[in-house]
């Protein structure tokens, strides 16, 4: 941890959002575990079984906006405890699905989920960029969504021992009780401990049109839609990727434990790079990261057994900072709105849903490994965005 952090009066609050984070990674890349289990299992072609992604991810679309309303109205610390209530009765909802052994009743469970995360997602972001200086905000954020991404690592560990090693739906159940219950013990403790409050920016009073007619928010949200989208993507299909005999034909809770490097190079980065942030130009650092993650997706592509796997698998490492740079930088600057921006940022984490289940249908048409042509686009758009941000700082240094 970096010393600015470490002076930083809010640093209680900081690892308390840190925990939330931890958890609701862990949860988010359950759903690698899950897809290619419940594929198994169902008998689902790839765009079918990347409904899961399709409802998890779709959530945000629906309930970021609400979300944000709801922060202006009750608060920050009321939207973190709602949203940890809402993503336990999703937990719950695991436990129905596996016992009624039904494919749409999953899906239910994780809109659920995911409806809770969003409003967690959308308090959180905002919350963390105010614990402290403003200059210091993206490397802050970078630093809490490193715990993000440490539940992310542990995700695939774990779902490869409990679930994938276990050809039964009802091997979901423990794993989501243990959720369950620990999100539920999270929320007393939210409920009953008193966090720093500020002051809202006048979201209300701000019209949407606004919003829309800021370029860089715009250019940002569309960022937020590319990273979410290839980063799931790669990792929605990561164990079957590495199933194929093209790669090393491994077995599935095997390769789900590989995943574990995908996202543990997610948690490196953050842990590594957020002091660069803090002292560097964050957009030139984001350039740099999405042009390494775009190569080494066309070198995976272009090449076939153990290289082809690592250098898949080091995309995670360049995808560590760009969710909380692209957040962070597309709302630098603004003087009121920030809960409604917040949300429209949230909202764009559709890309999770939409970018998997096109590349879904992709897989289904063509061979799985074009398919990962589209993560690729999505991180051309994230160099064009990091590239507008350079010269948009520019510019505004010499005004």
């Amino acid at each position: 941890m970096n010393k600015s952090l470490q002076k930083n009066p809010y640093s209680r609050s900081l690892m308390m959002i840190a925990s939330l984070f931890f958890l609701f990674g862990f949860i988010t890349c359950m759903n690698d575990v899950l897809v290619p289990h419940l594929k198994q299992l169902f008998t689902l072609s790839y765009s079918e079984a990347i409904l899961v992604q399709f409802a998890f991810f779709s959530s945000y679309f629906v309930f970021s906006i609400p979300s944000s309303k709801f922060c202006e109205q009750k608060g920050y610390q009321s939207g973190l405890f709602t949203g940890l209530a809402i993503t336990s009765l999703g937990a719950f909802g695991f436990l129905g699905s596996a016992s009624f052994h039904s494919f749409p009743l999953f899906l239910c469970s994780f809109f659920v989920l995911a409806a809770g995360i969003t409003l967690i997602q959308v308090a959180a972001n905002p919350y963390v960029t105010l614990l402290g200086p403003p200059e210091t905000a993206s490397s802050r954020l970078t630093l809490v969504q490193a715990f993000n991404s440490l539940g992310t690592t542990l995700a695939p560990l774990v779902g490869s021992y409990f679930i994938l090693s276990n050809q039964s739906v009802n091997s979901v159940q423990i794993p989501y009780l243990v959720i369950a219950l620990s999100l539920i013990g999270l929320a007393i403790f939210v409920s009953v401990v008193n966090f720093p409050s500020f002051n809202s920016n006048a979201s209300a009073d701000v019209p949407w049109s606004e919003l829309f007619s800021n370029r860089k928010l715009m250019l940002g949200t569309a960022g937020i839609f590319a990273y979410v989208g290839a980063e799931v993507a790669v990792g929605s299909f990561l164990i079957n990727y590495l199933g194929t005999e093209r790669v090393l034909s491994l077995a599935p809770d095997v390769a789900g434990r590989y995943v574990s490097f995908y996202w543990g190079g997610a948690m490196v980065g953050r842990f590594l790079v957020t002091p660069l942030l803090a002292r560097y130009r964050p957009s030139t650092i984001l350039q740099i990261f999405a042009t390494f993650a775009l190569s080494l997706v066309i070198l995976s592509v272009l090449s076939s057994g153990a290289f082809a796997m690592g250098a898949i698998l080091c995309v995670g490492f360049f995808n560590s900072i760009m969710f909380p740079t692209i957040f962070s930088q597309s709302i630098e600057g603004l003087k009121r709105g920030t809960e409604k921006a917040s949300g429209l940022l949230c909202m764009a984490i559709v890309g999770g849903a939409v970018v998997p289940l096109t590349q879904g249908f992709l897989a289904d048409s063509y061979e799985l490994r074009w398919s990962f042509i589209l993560p690729v686009i999505c991180y051309a758009y994230i160099w064009f965005f990091a590239s507008y941000l350079r010269g948009h700082s520019r510019l505004k240094g010499n005004s």
